[in-house]
């Protein structure tokens, strides 16, 4: 049912840095049509930052959205949230990471997030350097994920996925630098 792409250790204080904001797909020069992009219309690099936890790179995240996406409304567009790791993380650990910062927006009832914390820990792969994890939010339906371009599995729960992204471009993220630089804004 659910799928993570989880910050690992990302409550511990991290230093996020980004790239300009506004690229198109060509312009960033990514690799050929990934499937996930073909959910969205046009995407194009909106941000990017780099997640270092105390000087280790844990990970890049790259925030692609539609021309028009507004950061300030992110839950209302489609967009996707593509991880490139660059540690080895078991999926039952980035599960577990997922669910500590998803309650960070506040409290979860103990049986949902334990529903959410056990789907997202059957899904996800355990991951290398290098290896991709996207997910794409689809405002009011929920989320699809994709691990190296490879489908995983989806959502329909809209909570789940305001959650989930929130981890990410939330005011109560534990990373307000890389939300702004995801959300480009300096």
């Amino acid at each position: 049912m659910l799928v993570a792409l989880a910050p690992a250790l990302a409550a511990v204080p991290a230093r996020a840095q980004g790239q300009a904001q506004g690229q198109t797909q060509a312009q960033a020069g990514e690799r050929a049509v990934a499937p996930w992009r073909q959910q969205l219309s046009e995407p194009r690099l909106h941000g990017s930052a780099r997640l270092t936890w105390f000087g280790l790179h844990v990970y890049d995240a790259k925030l692609w959205a539609a021309r028009g996406f507004d950061p300030l409304r992110p839950d209302e567009h489609a967009f996707a949230l593509e991880l490139t790791y660059a540690r080895a993380f078991s999926g039952r650990d980035i599960a577990a990471r997922s669910l500590v910062e998803m309650k960070r927006a506040g409290d979860i009832d103990p049986g949902v997030a334990a529903r959410w914390e056990q789907s997202l820990a059957a899904l996800l792969p355990d991951v290398k350097p290098g290896d991709r994890i996207a997910g794409v939010h689809r405002p009011g339906r929920g989320a699809s994920f994709f691990h190296n371009d490879r489908f995983l599995g989806d959502t329909a729960d809209p909570r789940f996925a305001t959650r989930f992204f929130a981890i990410w471009l939330g005011p109560d993220t534990s990373e307000p630098a890389m939300r702004a630089r995801l959300l480009g804004r300096p």
